[in-house]
Parts: C-alpha cells; structure tokens; sequence
C-alpha cells in the first residue's frame, strides 16, 4: 500500500537578514503518513518540528525536497493552497484563543472551510450541527464567541473547524500544551474517537510526550532539524536506541514522588546553533558515546528492527545500557487510566 503522504528529502533554510548566512532549520527529514494513522513528530523547542508541518502546509515554501500526497507532487504556494486540497489536509493551530476569529461566533467558524469550498447554506448549517454535536459542543456555543468559551471548547471548537470537510490529514501543532490536564484528556480522547471513526490522519507535531504515547502509531524524534530516530511507538517508548531519545524521554516529568528515574544518558553543553551546525553528528557534542568518527562523519538512518530507525553510529551501546524506561512505562500506565477518567 502506497503511503498517503510522502516527505522525502525535505529542507528549509531561512537567510539571516544582512548576512549570507543560514538558518538550517529542516535538513533533509524524510517520513510517510499512512490513512488512518498518526506519526508524531516530537523534539525540543527550535527542533524544526512545527517548520516541517508549515511547508507540507504551503504556509512556507521548502528550500527543497519532495511533498507527495496521495500520489501527486503538492506544488508550492497556490498550487498547494487549493481548494480541492484545503478540503483534503486540515490543521489545528496550537493556541486555540488566537487561531479562532474573536469577532467570528464559533457556528460561523466552523462553516468558514464549508463555504469557502462551495457549499450551500443549508447543508453548512446541517454539518454545523453534526460536527458541534460529534464534538461535544452545546448548541447555544455555536451562538458564542470565542472569548466565551474554556480553553477546552475552544479546542473543540478548532479540531471542529479542521474535520468538518472530512479530511483525509489532520496537522496537530501542539493541540494540548495549552490546556489543563483535565482539557487535554478530553481532547486526547476527541482525536481517538475520531480518528477511529473517521480514519483519519494524523501528524502531531509537539514536545508532550506524555500525550504522544497514547494516539501514536509511530514516533520520529527530531534533532537541530534532523530525524535522528524513527519506531513504533510502543518499541520507541519500551526501548529507545539514540542517545538525544533516551535523553528526551528522561525529560519527561513524573507526577508520582514514587516513580524515580535516572537517565543512562546525560547529554551535557551546549546545543550547537543552526546557523553553524558542525559537521557530522550535530549531537556529537553532547553525546557520551561520540568518537572521532562522530565528529566527522554524519550518520544515516539504518534499520534496527522492523519500522525502526536510527542515525546514530553507537546504537547499539545505546541498546546495551540498563534499562531506564520501566518507571516511565508505568507512568504511562497510571496515565492511560487518568486519561480515561477524565474523558469520561
């Protein structure tokens, strides 16, 4: 089966004003989205993550690399933002107070893509209600405006806003870092329901990697721009095999005192700047495990298991550390239940 969407190759330079200099922010990323799964795209802040999801956008245009979407090379600015695709790819913003009109009552919102692609009042008003209803969102919201609403309904609102065309792809920039704990299960859960009823697609671009576990099919950590590994998500989370992965899930605060984890992998100074990346690995700075070949060499993905992928010339000293993730899985665990709860 052929991929839905296709991204090889993909980057994006961004000139320094007044200088000849560069901002590398994408260099060379490369993944496939299937229907009906969701791969997110996790890393720190700068990592390039939301800059991929604006070129496959249109928003921005890539310096160069190839966007395929069910089979036909997307174009660059008009060519991408056509009507016949706006209905196909939608995305929810991650600020929902500011992606949504304030001077706009969310019933108009959400019917804005519906009459922008053509379609007559009356089955707008009728998707209106469908989705709002779908969606856990009380009639008299569609009355409201946006400064009226939660936090959490206005993210309803948003997903709203980006499903009611029936998307194929859905782009998920950061859909729960502005919501409480009590909001972000509810979504979480939303995008679940959805998905398995709809099938649809998702790309999640975030750094919640708390969240990533629960929605993810597959997982590819992001690097200075850079994929540096690629699994499922439930082998990613069980036993990661680059060290900046190992380093990123160690992050991840514990709400449970009882749940202690120390990290086998300390990544130590400074993360280099995009503008001058240093040749080979752009970790190898960082990294306990760098040699000189590291340093001179860049690595290329090569396949460790089944679906996993990794760039790094010492994985498997990586896969030989004690294992660091049990406390992490059980946290997962307690979180699932929560989830459930919450949504509930």
């Amino acid at each position: 089966m052929s991929a839905m969407l296709d991204v090889q190759n993909l980057v994006k330079l961004f000139p320094l004003a007044g200088t000849r200099k560069v901002v590398q922010a994408v260099n060379g990323v490369s993944f496939t989205i299937n229907r009906g799964e969701t791969l997110s795209l996790v890393g720190e802040s700068g990592s390039g993550k939301t800059t991929v999801g604006r070129c496959i956008l249109g928003l921005i245009d890539a310096t160069s690399g190839d966007i395929i979407f069910d089979g036909q090379p997307m174009g660059r600015g008009r060519d991408i933002r056509s009507k016949a695709l706006r209905g196909r790819v939608q995305l929810v913003f991650q600020e929902p107070a500011e992606s949504l009109d304030p001077r706009i009552r969310i019933g108009a919102t959400l019917a804005e893509p519906l009459r922008f692609l053509g379609v007559n009042r009356a089955d707008r008003d009728k998707r209106v209600r469908e989705v709002a209803e779908h969606l856990g969102l009380p009639a008299r919201v569609l009355d409201q405006y946006p400064a009226e609403l939660s936090a959490g309904l206005q993210q309803r609102a948003g997903i709203g806003r980006a499903v009611i065309t029936r998307p194929e792809l859905v782009i998920l920039d950061e859909p729960t870092s502005a919501l409480d704990p009590t909001a972000r299960a509810e979504i979480v859960d939303l995008l679940i329901r959805l998905q398995a009823e709809f099938g649809t697609a998702y790309l999640l671009i975030t750094h919640d990697l708390s969240t990533v576990r629960f929605v993810s099919h597959r997982v590819a950590v992001l690097y200075l721009g850079s994929i540096v590994e690629e699994a499922p998500a439930e082998a990613l989370f069980a036993r990661p095999l680059h060290p900046y992965s190992v380093g990123l899930l160690s992050s991840v605060l514990l709400p449970d005192p009882a749940l202690t984890r120390t990290s086998a992998v300390r990544l130590e100074g400074e993360i280099p700047s995009p503008i001058d990346l240093p040749p080979g690995c752009a970790l190898a700075g960082r990294c306990p495990f760098a040699d000189a070949r590291c340093r001179a060499e860049r690595p290329v993905p090569v396949a460790v298991a089944p679906q996993h992928f990794v760039s790094c010339f010492h994985h498997d000293k990586v896969a030989a550390l004690d294992d660091t993730t049990d406390n992490f899985a059980r946290f997962q665990e307690d979180s699932a239940r929560l989830l459930s709860v919450g949504a509930g």
